[in-house]
């Protein structure tokens, strides 16, 4: 039975340069598993790799025909934006062993509910709120139409959403600081080889 590596941190925290890389690493053979979402296409985000950007009609009939695995709502400065999991086929443990995808911790808590505890393994990443903060304020500078608002309020958002406490009742406990990405990239493949390697030792 293969397994669902969940890459989990703050805004800005460096998961989509970090979910690239592990899926390029050919060591892994990582499946990457694309979520879909409402929220508008950003500059130098493309449909099908960072999301599947859909609007309020698709995401009804996914509904409608129980598809979604998981969903999330955020009430923006924007209005509501949806983000989701759809069971499309992207993700067939019996079939692939490492599958890689970003989400939040009450994604990661629905992902165990559907799939089984065992079969999710998180991945948290940090930085300092600092750093973080740069980053997300150089990357809206580089949108059309910058919203400052809706950085501010995800910003602080966080800061609830990603609690200690929360993160402790989701029984994730280790951390990976990702100041450097080198260090960062490499203690998370260590964990994730072994996980693999364990699989691969129960399938027999």
């Amino acid at each position: 039975m293969g397994k669902i590596f969940c890459l989990i941190g703050k805004s800005s925290s460096g998961k989509d340069t970090i979910f690239k890389q592990l899926v390029e690493d050919k060591d892994l053979n990582l499946r990457p598993v694309i979520s879909y979402t409402t929220r508008p296409i950003r500059h130098n985000e493309s449909h099908g790799t960072q999301y599947y950007f859909i609007d309020e009609e698709r995401l009804a009939q996914y509904n409608e025909t129980d598809s979604i695995i998981e969903k999330r709502e955020y009430k923006t400065i924007n209005g509501t934006w949806s983000y989701c999991t759809v069971d499309d086929g992207q993700i067939d443990l019996s079939q692939h062993v490492g599958y890689l995808l970003i989400v939040t911790l009450e994604a990661y808590k629905n992902l165990q509910i559907y799939f089984g505890s065992d079969q999710i393994v998180p991945f948290y990443i940090t930085v300092d709120d600092g750093i973080r903060l740069g980053r997300a304020l150089k990357r809206e500078q580089k949108q059309e139409h910058p919203n400052y608002d809706e950085l501010c309020r995800r910003f602080l958002a966080d800061s609830a959403d990603f609690h200690i406490t929360k993160l402790q009742d989701c029984g994730i406990v280790k951390h990976y600081p990702n100041e450097n990405l080198n260090e960062c990239l490499n203690s998370i493949k260590a964990d994730i080889l072994q996980t693999l390697l364990m699989v691969g030792t129960n399938d027999y």
